[in-house]
């Protein structure tokens, strides 16, 4: 789950009226995992039982990219890349309407992904290997 979406499902069960405060208290620990862990506690504190646990059930799930190279850290840490390629497919998939099969689909979708990673790998290099 990326930071956004994380925010998302935990001010979701948040009233308005605290939403701001939770946002900064999320905002401020969202890169310690021990900060994030008394914000959950906190959090509860306040009788938001649910969001607690919303916490305490994703917060695994947020640091997956620090495994990565730390000059990857910033494009991969949330899902924009994936959310903008599933746009993509989205948009050119619409042009068309209707597919005779599945796999008159399939063929237009990895050709559409043969073209983004064409792009990819011919224009401004992404993601690299070398650190």
């Amino acid at each position: 789950m990326c930071n956004v979406h994380f925010m998302r499902a935990v001010l979701k069960n948040i009233p308005k009226k605290d939403k701001k405060e939770v946002a900064y208290l999320l905002k401020d620990s969202i890169e310690d995992e021990r900060k994030m862990q008394e914000a959950a506690v906190v959090i509860e504190g306040m009788g938001y039982k649910k969001a607690a646990d919303t916490i305490d059930r994703f917060r695994f799930d947020l640091w997956n990219y620090k495994s990565f190279p730390r000059s990857h850290w910033r494009k991969i840490r949330t899902t924009n890349s994936l959310e903008r390629i599933h746009k993509e497919l989205k948009r050119r998939t619409r042009v068309t309407g209707a597919y005779s099969n599945d796999q008159s689909l399939l063929r237009v979708a990895v050709c559409i992904m043969m073209d983004i990673h064409e792009e990819w790998i011919t224009g401004n290099m992404y993601l690299t290997l070398e650190e």
